[in-house]
């Protein structure tokens, strides 16, 4: 979806009327304080001290609030609250959300409102105390939700129908009831989200995650086991032949399957560097389906707002988030996409040129006529700064940690350990200043250090740049002094590569995360800085210049390029997205920086989630490489 269209798509969900059927939820979070805890006289046990507590629409509940905030015009809340302290504040909250709770009955009898209290200590969840679960719809309650839903039928353009709850308001009654209106109501949309019912009804859209899918078709999967592409499809197919309509399956951080008449679609996944939450991602991307389809998107567009909407909902932690305009807007004019995950974490997958170590994971075109070449640094050419991660893994844990580094407990300490290795894992080609805001807000997170007392992303890279430099000017000096040879800071065969370019008319580029002054004073000393005749660019100290970014953007603007007239090299996500997003040729460059040689198994993995075209793990096979990539 281009730009363009996401906009307009966003803007005439202003004008859509939708329904919420369903399981309303409350959700409680409870910060505890161990410090605040102390002995009950009565019982002699100690106490669970809340510092804090908040609550947010769960369940159905949710739907709505991300219905209002994505800006429908109109969302009706149809479903059940006891006649309680939980009710009351969820009528409350669906009313700030600007929902009509006209339709929001009130069972007094066996019906406790349903509400999931969460307690935490830190960042890690507790036991959950669950309200509601003995619940029993009386028949009188079910008459009259089926006659409330009908009702408001006249005033909407869709039904969400969401079941979260085994003994929710998705009687047997309920469904038959539902059913008929489905029956006599076909100019109407009916979306169904459903965690436990197994029926496959005809006239109904279905958003299912990839286990409900296998559940509905009668071949349920443990949790714990992944659900396969090809299982996958196979459902997808399965249940549009069942109900007759669209179908919407999500496969959580490996995207999407949509089935829309006789073709079977997949949407990439958004690539997402924060810490993510899951919890509530479903309703968002229901949520954002429903509102799509009821202002006239066609199913392929509601699934990639969808895809967009839920990347904004999983980066906010501890709560059931939502997805403004705005936020979608963000992510969804510059996507970031994760590309063929099931071949990348299974190199068993791999297609080879024959009698190469070049791996082709899409197949190039006919015609190349490549002009310009791009080429990231550190780790692409050169390994003046191998084992910067040895550098940067333990300055970010201190970072982190602050005064609890010497008594934080082990559980604590590898967590934070954990988090650190994944962060710079998926940050990997971005530049520093990037990495350094990315260490603030992991230390905001964690929580160990004072406020006054975390750094700017500017002071924590000045730490960082002082203890790695210290490492690279070493190596320069012993280059000079005649102890090692530039060969020895190079990826195999990477200047003769340079140089082939170079003779046969390639106009070569440097594109680096590292600061000008010194990618451009490394290049110098690893004696190639002539070949690129002054394009070195490198970071300028704005977060907001991404190098990379800035020189293809700036190649293909200068140069009028289109088509594969251009290809970039690189052992980064950075530079092989922003190759694959304009069309050039990705040459992800799988380095073992250690040995200067040879294949890195977990480069190749990135590489190809970022969208690379072809795999290689150095430079050694130059003339096969210069066939392939047709440079004359």
């Amino acid at each position: 979806m281009t730009p363009s269209r996401l906009r307009d798509l966003l803007e005439r969900i202003g004008s859509a009327r939708v329904a919420v059927f369903g399981d309303f939820c409350l959700d409680m979070y409870w910060l505890l304080d161990p410090a605040l805890s102390e002995v009950s006289i009565e019982t002699g046990k100690r106490t669970s001290a809340v510092r804090r507590q908040y609550c947010s629409l769960g369940g159905a509940g949710n739907i709505v609030a991300n219905l209002s905030d994505l800006g429908v015009a109109g969302v009706h809340a149809v479903g059940v609250i006891g006649d309680d302290l939980f009710g009351r504040e969820m009528v409350e909250l669906l009313k700030v959300r600007r929902a009509d709770v006209s339709g929001m009955l009130t069972q007094r009898a066996e019906w406790i409102t349903p509400a999931y209290c969460k307690p935490f200590v830190g960042d890690d969840e507790q036991g959950r105390v669950d309200f509601g679960v003995a619940n029993v719809l009386a028949p009188a309650t079910e008459e009259a939700l089926l006659k409330t839903l009908a009702a408001i039928l006249t005033r909407v353009d869709a039904v969400i129908c969401n079941q979260q709850l085994p003994r929710g308001v998705n009687t047997g009654r309920i469904l038959a009831g539902i059913n008929r209106l489905v029956a006599e109501h076909p100019e109407k949309l009916f979306i169904v989200d459903s965690r436990d019912r197994e029926e496959a009804n005809r006239g109904v859209i279905y958003r299912v995650g990839a286990h409900e899918a296998m559940r509905l078709c009668g071949t349920p999967k443990p949790r714990d086991q992944m659900v396969l592409l090809e299982e996958a499809r196979d459902c997808t197919e399965r249940i549009a032949a069942a109900t007759g309509k669209p179908v919407f399956l999500s496969r959580g951080d490996r995207g999407a399957l949509v089935r829309v008449g006789d073709t079977l679609h997949e949407i990439s996944a958004i690539q997402i560097i924060k810490p993510v939450d899951p919890v509530g991602a479903g309703d968002t991307s229901v949520s954002a389906i429903a509102a799509a389809l009821a202002a006239g998107a066609d199913p392929l567009e509601a699934a990639e707002l969808a895809n967009f909407a839920s990347a904004v909902t999983v980066q906010k932690l501890k709560t059931t988030g939502t997805a403004t305009p705005e936020e979608i807007l963000a992510i969804g004019t510059d996507p970031d996409y994760v590309y063929h995950p099931e071949l990348a974490d299974d190199p068993r997958r791999a297609r080879y040129l024959d009698d190469t170590e070049i791996e082709v994971v899409h197949d190039l075109p006919g015609r190349i006529a490549i002009r310009h070449a791009i080429f990231d640094h550190d780790g692409t050419l050169s390994t003046l700064r191998q084992g910067w991660e040895r550098i940067m893994e333990p300055m970010m844990i201190r970072a982190i940690l602050g005064p609890r580094y010497d008594t934080a407990d082990e559980a604590l300490y590898h967590k934070v350990v954990d988090t650190v290795r994944a962060f710079i894992d998926k940050t990997t080609g971005m530049q520093t200043l990037v990495q350094m805001q990315g260490l603030v807000d992991l230390t905001r997170q964690f929580g160990c250090v004072n406020e006054a007392d975390i750094l700017d992303m500017h002071g924590y890279k000045s730490l960082y740049n002082e203890q790695l430099l210290a490492m690279v000017r070493h190596r320069i000096k012993k280059l000079g002094r005649g102890e090692l040879d530039a060969s020895d800071f190079q990826i195999k065969n990477a200047r003769p590569m340079l140089e082939m370019l170079h003779a046969r008319g390639v106009k070569l580029y440097l594109a680096s995360g590292t600061d000008q002054a010194d990618v451009a004073g490394e290049a110098e000393g690893m004696g190639y800085a002539h070949l690129f005749e002054g394009r070195i660019f490198g970071a300028v100290g704005d977060i907001k210049v991404e190098a990379k970014k800035l020189v293809i953007e700036r190649i293909i603007r200068e140069h009028g390029l289109s088509g594969p007239q251009f290809a970039v090299f690189g052992d980064g996500p950075v530079e092989i997205r922003e190759s694959r997003k304009r069309g050039g040729i990705a040459v992800g460059v799988a380095s073992d920086e250690l040995r200067r040689f040879g294949l890195n198994a977990a480069k190749r993995t990135r590489l190809i989630r970022a969208g690379a075209d072809i795999i290689i793990p150095d430079f050694s096979q130059i003339d096969l490489l210069a066939r392939l990539l047709q440079f004359k």
